[in-house]
């Protein structure tokens, strides 16, 4: 087994109480590493340390096109060690070899370069208008936040790692990510492999792994700490957020999801019903943003639930190293309980499922049937249901029925959440009417799960606060300040007379 330690003042150490996680390969259950346990005095270590390398360091005095050129390094190292790296976020995480190698860690190559580009495109300070009365010149400086903490989920743990870290160094905050108890092996090796190769100061970047409910609170609570981006459910989001409160620090929350996939009856059932399945099932459903509740017209719906089944059983699961298998593990045996749980819900709820429901049959050797779900579909399902309300985390689709557009978008904004969404047709105009009236931070027209670097990602209502990714990604790690310069060199014979307390003044 490998060495992992935390990344801590530009040093890679053990925890300071010695303690240690086991993390497992969720495929077969066989222990991968033994992973320094931080706890709160590391987590005030590390924060102390960001403090002083922001507070005192060169790295926030770097110009944007310095910093940019230490951001593409660190994409070039990524992509360099990608093999390795796809290799341990597939072991660790139970994503399939094929999602790693093809999007995990190309995605994280992607953000650094962009978060690059940003660097350098960005301005550091914008002419404001020109101010006749009073008679001055004004101009607004974007700054650096400071110290910046980052929790992490597990479900993309190494791309998450990316969006957390790129942004928050590329505008010339320091950055300290926490990543997922379950899923912590990337993170650490990615702060190896920065560390080794000397590309930052001590301090501009620290990782820890450890509990949330003593790392990750000191992360969000520490005064010294000046913002706080978290991913991860609804529930801890509420927290974080609390925490955060008591020094009215900034927060990005990236929260939980119940996506609705709208599919109306001018739609190509063949294209729509892969939108569908991959909305809903692509990383076994594990994704904030999944599409797990299809909303189809009535006119079309008995045709294209029996094309869904049909599909369905052709997807293909098993061992996540082996390039050709589409859905391997979830991340742990309890994500598993957690869908067959809400199955046995959903059965009393609306009946049986057409397809799956159960744990699967058949998997090759060797492999821990007790973390695989097979994938299920629920079909007439009301949209008041709780498998239809709740987010599931596993490869569970609700089928829902509508009679008209509007009724579909009633259906779709009937949420808590507001994160992603769907509309499948070949009308894109009707479409896009439709899009507009969902209540939701991303909308795919005839496809799904697109996201990239460059485009704003986040929710509305419970799915989240702020956005992630593109020019909004990176404008929510800088602090605005408006410098105002009186033009009278003397300021005594200006606007200042109408302003003063006396006129002695």
């Amino acid at each position: 087994m490998a060495d992992y330690q935390l990344l801590i003042n530009g040093e890679l150490c053990d925890a300071a109480s010695g303690e240690t996680l086991e993390t497992y390969n969720p495929a077969n259950n066989e222990k991968l590493a033994d992973l320094p346990k931080a706890g709160k005095q590391d987590a005030v270590r590390a924060i102390e340390a960001g403090r002083k390398a922001f507070d005192e360091g060169p790295w926030p005095a770097l110009s944007g096109p310095e910093r940019a050129e230490k951001l593409r390094a660190i994409g070039a190292l990524i992509n360099d060690n990608q093999a390795e790296l796809a290799e341990l976020e597939a072991l660790d995480s139970g994503g399939t070899i094929r999602k790693a190698s093809l999007a995990d860690v190309p995605g994280a190559v992607q953000a650094f370069e962009w978060f690059a580009k940003m660097a350098e495109e960005q301005p550091a300070k914008v002419d404001l208008p020109v101010a006749v009365f009073p008679e001055s010149t004004n101009y607004a400086l974007y700054e650096p936040l400071g110290v910046c903490t980052g929790i992490i989920p597990w479900n993309f743990p190494f791309l998450m790692a990316a969006w957390k870290i790129a942004p928050a160094l590329a505008a010339g905050n320091v950055s300290i990510i926490k990543p997922a108890s379950y899923t912590s092996i990337t993170a650490l090796k990615l702060a190896q492999l920065i560390t080794e190769a000397d590309l930052l100061p001590p301090g501009v970047l620290q990782v820890l792994s450890g509990p949330g409910g003593s790392v990750g609170e000191e992360l969000a609570s520490n005064p010294l700490v000046d913002k706080v981006a978290f991913t991860g459910s609804t529930e801890v989001g509420r927290r974080i957020m609390q925490l955060a409160s008591g020094t009215v620090k900034p927060v990005t929350l990236e929260l939980g999801g119940k996506s609705a996939n709208i599919v109306l009856d001018d739609a190509d059932l063949d294209q729509a019903s892969a939108a569908v399945l991959w909305g809903t099932f692509f990383h076994g459903g594990q994704v904030c943003e999944s599409g797990t509740r299809a909303l189809v017209d009535k006119k079309i719906y008995d045709e294209f639930v029996g094309v869904l089944a049909d599909k369905s059983g052709k997807i293909l699961l098993g061992d996540p190293m082996d390039f050709m298998t589409d859905i391997g593990p979830l991340v742990h045996r309890s994500q598993a309980e957690t869908a067959e749980r809400y199955c046995a819900l959903g059965r009393d709820e609306v009946g049986e499922p057409i397809c799956g429901g159960a744990k699967p049959e058949g998997l090759p050797e060797g492999l821990d049937v007790n973390a695989y779900f097979q994938p299920t579909i629920f079909t007439d399902v009301p949209n008041s249901a709780k498998i239809a309300q709740e987010e599931i985390f596993g490869p569970v689709l609700c089928v829902i029925p509508f009679e008209s557009d509007d009724e579909a978008v009633a259906i779709a904004n009937d949420s808590i959440y507001g994160l992603a969404g769907g509309v499948q047709s070949s009308n894109l105009e009707r479409a896009e009417g439709i899009a507009a009236r969902m209540r939701t931070g991303t909308v795919w027209i005839n496809d799904y799960h697109m996201i990239s670097p460059d485009r704003p990602f986040g929710g509305y209502k419970q799915s989240g606060v702020g956005r992630e990714l593109g020019t909004y990604g990176y404008d929510i790690y800088r602090q605005v300040k408006h410098v105002h310069v009186n033009a009278e060199s003397s300021g005594r014979d200006n606007h200042l007379q109408y302003t003063a307390l006396s006129s002695n003044i």
